[in-house]
């Protein structure tokens, strides 16, 4: 549901039950789009996030603590310098207009008293958070308009703010059915929600949707019965004080309405929802977003390693016909007594002393002598004598590459977590964009993450009395596998697949064929094969195990081992 004019109004109402007369004692701009304010009121604290973000806007109390930039950004230390300190008068909209004025009261450098308003504009791609004087002249704003950039306002410094015009009417103000039936019946659309939406302010499509479905009412104007129901139950919720968001699922997006509540609320109920919405919102989207990079960067790795590979395939097939090469210049080298040097031919027929002397048809550039040809020849064959070696080299050393590039893919397409894709970026950045200073400029990191060997423990679990470990990316299971895991310790990995370590702490003791069972169906679940009915799980000592010296994280060689066949299974832990 978009933050409309009736969520802004029931949280300004949520809002001066609070914090009027409360003190900004600290500014915050976590991003380019959100500003937070810190106030003291009632002997609390309280944080005010104000975002303005195109998709995310909204005005609500937080809980949520985000990260700040290391420098201030420049209308943030504006802000703490006019701001801090001030005394919240009022908090207040126009109808259901979804721009928040916030009047502020405070004494100025010579101790005189002044006025100043914070006008938060919550309307999409057109919001703006705006600062302006007694005069309601414009101090400053977090964006810079002008009518030359197809703005219909100035917004700028020492400019005379100016309330947004808007064609829509008041819901308000339509006191009375007739008067709403008037005002909707003159529309172009012949249906509730396009009708209502774009004839009244503030009130958003989700929301009649909503009442619709849940009083089952007709979605056609031309019901009048059921358009006066309809007013009715939206007259209530524009009017109540006592509402509170309902989540609401709609084309398989979660989403939320606003409706009277039935049941006794907490004081700042909405302000609590819409905090912890749009937190999970923010979050889950940040996460797509830098998972999406990042991968963006490992499948161009792979398409490049991809085509060096079928290059070296290439060439390796030209290498096939190194030795027809050679005895074509030894069987001219041989017959050469028998050619006509002065004769221009492009081919010639010679015995094969290889093969029971039987006519084989060699070609040749007829611009160059006989002798030459076989010159040719032989300088061809050497040639791909010498590259078969280097390349055989490159194809081992690409298809390594190819292998650590597809087990970071199966890490991204695992992750749940940006903590989980920070593990990863930590370790590409190692090992695949760490000579790649444009790529690595492609992805803005979460946050600054040096791992430590503790950090990279993941939770221990518990199995028929057994602690077992699973590793969630290549460092964790470098970790587990060659720094905490005992030489006693079981190793489990599925065999040829991408997937994680899983130890299984022993104690020394001996394992039971169903324990180890059990822990290789975990290792198959945690690995790429986990939707197969069978699954080859390799499982051997700790101590078989061992890295091979310059080998990529979570690369490992082992001997000793034993195969099961299971179906992959996590039983429930």
């Amino acid at each position: 549901m978009a933050f409309d004019g009736i969520v802004t109004k029931q949280i300004i109402y949520e809002l001066n039950s609070c914090l009027i007369n409360g003190k900004i004692n600290k500014v915050f701009e976590p991003n380019r789009n959100e500003i937070i304010l810190g106030i003291y009121s009632g002997g609390k604290n309280y944080l005010l996030d104000a975002c303005i973000d195109a998709t995310n806007y909204r005005l609500n109390l937080t809980s949520n603590t985000k990260p700040n930039p290391i420098n201030a950004p420049n209308f943030c230390m504006l802000l703490r310098k006019h701001l801090i300190g001030m005394r919240i008068k009022s908090i207040s909209n126009c109808d259901l207009e979804r721009i928040v004025t916030i009047e502020l009261e405070g004494f100025d450098e010579l101790n005189d008293l002044v006025e100043k308003k914070l006008i938060i504009e919550l309307m999409g791609k057109h919001g703006n958070i705006i600062l302006v004087n007694q005069n309601n002249i414009i101090i400053d704003s977090l964006r810079h308009l002008d009518t030359f950039s197809n703005s219909n306002r100035d917004i700028l410094p020492a400019h005379q703010y100016e309330f947004p015009t808007s064609s829509k009417l008041s819901f308000i103000r339509a006191k009375s059915f007739d008067t709403f039936f008037t005002h909707i019946t003159a529309s172009k659309y012949k249906n509730c929600i396009d009708a209502i939406t774009t004839t009244y302010t503030g009130i958003s499509k989700l929301l009649i949707q909503y009442l619709l479905k849940k009083y089952n009412l007709s979605n056609s104007i031309d019901c009048k019965n059921d358009l006066e129901k309809l007013y009715n139950h939206l007259f209530s919720i524009v009017n109540s004080t006592s509402l509170c968001c309902t989540p609401y699922f709609e084309n398989n997006k979660n989403d939320y309405v606003i409706d009277i509540s039935t049941i006794p609320t907490s004081p700042l109920c909405i302000n609590n929802f819409i905090d912890e919405f749009y937190y999970t919102k923010e979050t889950n989207d940040n996460f797509i977003s830098y998972r999406n990079n990042i991968l963006k960067l490992i499948l161009h790795e792979l398409k490049k390693y991809q085509k060096r590979l079928y290059n070296i395939n290439q060439k390796l097939e030209e290498c096939n016909n190194m030795d027809t090469y050679k005895l074509y210049g030894e069987l001219i080298t041989a017959n050469l007594y028998k050619i006509n040097r002065n004769e221009n031919i492009s081919n010639i027929q010679l015995e094969n002393y290889y093969n029971n002397n039987e006519l084989i048809n060699i070609p040749l550039d007829k611009t160059y002598s006989p002798a030459y040809n076989a010159k040719k020849y032989f300088k061809k064959y050497n040639k791909l004598k010498n590259a078969l070696q280097i390349v055989s080299i490159q194809k081992k050393e690409t298809s390594k590459e190819i292998n650590y590039i597809e087990s970071i893919i199966y890490e991204l397409e695992n992750a749940t977590t940006i903590a989980d894709i920070d593990y990863i970026y930590d370790e590409i950045s190692e090992n695949i964009i760490k000579n790649n200073i444009s790529n690595k400029k492609t992805i803005k990191k979460n946050k600054s993450l040096k791992i430590k060997d503790e950090k990279l423990l993941p939770p221990p679990n518990s199995l028929d009395g057994y602690t077992i470990y699973i590793g969630k990316n290549n460092k964790q299971n470098d970790y587990l596998t060659l720094k905490f895991a005992h030489n006693n310790d079981l190793w489990f990995h599925t065999k040829d697949v991408h997937g994680s370590h899983l130890i299984l702490k022993t104690n020394g003791e001996e394992i039971e064929q169903d324990l180890i069972n059990k822990c290789a169906s975990i290792a198959a679940f945690y690995s790429k094969a986990s939707n197969s009915s069978n699954v080859d799980v390799d499982y051997t000592f700790v101590r078989y195990v061992k890295k091979p010296t310059g080998a990529k994280p979570g690369m490992v060689i082992y001997t000793n081992y034993s195969t099961v066949t299971v179906k992959p299974n996590n039983f429930n832990i």
